[in-house]
């Protein structure tokens, strides 16, 4: 049986109560709408606590990997915990593993779990989307199951992890995940979708412009607003 690294996870549990300042743990916890509670580690603090802890280990087996950042996951009294597994999934020793196809099954268990933004975000974009650009042929089925899933989550996940993917993005597969949401009104949906469709008008304005066209009258205000906000009016291109 493959068990977790317990040196590391008790490092970085260490290291997080060392850095907590229990004045800030309620004020954090409030904000964030937790039913976990905090330690009281803002991220330049975790980030500073947390780099000699991952600096001196020594690189295990995806195994050991996936089960290490399970433990710190699962096993979180703290969401600060949560936030040192998804560190610890996505350092760079570990980046043969963590962009495989085969760790989708991992960050699906992370995004239903975490349930809210701040940790759904991170995963979709630094963990799902890196697996989609490097794995489309295995990946993209899974995103797209994703897309008409009935979690909100798994459907968020699929709408904005292309976000940074540039002229990388698969506009098809961007099209199906957000007309599979675009009617609900969960707000998470909505600044998902305006979010995912602002990024991509950066690179490719006509067609976001063409797809809220083809949408407006589906498409929240919110959402158009927000697709638009950079591109609209057309700029004007002078030639010499």
């Amino acid at each position: 049986m493959v068990t977790a690294d317990t040196a590391l996870v008790d490092a970085v549990r260490t290291a997080l109560r060392a850095a907590a300042d229990p004045a800030a743990a309620e004020p954090m916890r409030a904000y964030m709408k937790s039913a976990m509670p905090f330690l009281g580690v803002p991220k330049p603090a975790r980030s500073a606590a947390l780099k000699p802890v991952f600096s001196t280990h020594q690189r295990t087996d995806e195994g050991t990997w996936r089960a290490t950042v399970l433990e710190l996951w699962d096993g979180a009294r703290f969401r600060e915990e949560r936030y040192a597994a998804i560190a610890f999934a996505q350092l760079k020793p570990y980046a043969g593993y963590a962009m495989q196809s085969s760790a989708l099954g991992l960050y699906d268990h992370l995004v239903v779990t975490g349930a809210w933004w701040d940790l759904v975000d991170e995963l979709a974009i630094r963990s799902v989307g890196p697996v989609l650009r490097a794995h489309p042929a295995e990946a993209t089925p899974v995103i797209r199951g994703w897309a008409h899933d009935a979690d909100l989550w798994r459907r968020r996940t699929a709408i904005i992890c292309q976000i940074g993917s540039k002229a990388g993005t698969d506009a098809d597969l961007l099209a199906e995940a957000i007309g599979a949401s675009v009617h609900d009104k969960e707000f998470f949906l909505r600044k998902g979708i305006a979010w995912a469709l602002r990024e991509y008008a950066k690179t490719d304005p006509a067609w976001v412009r063409a797809f809220v066209a083809a949408h407006e009258a589906e498409l929240s205000p919110l959402s158009r607003r927000e697709a638009l906000r950079n591109i609209d009016p057309p700029s004007i291109v002078t030639r010499g």
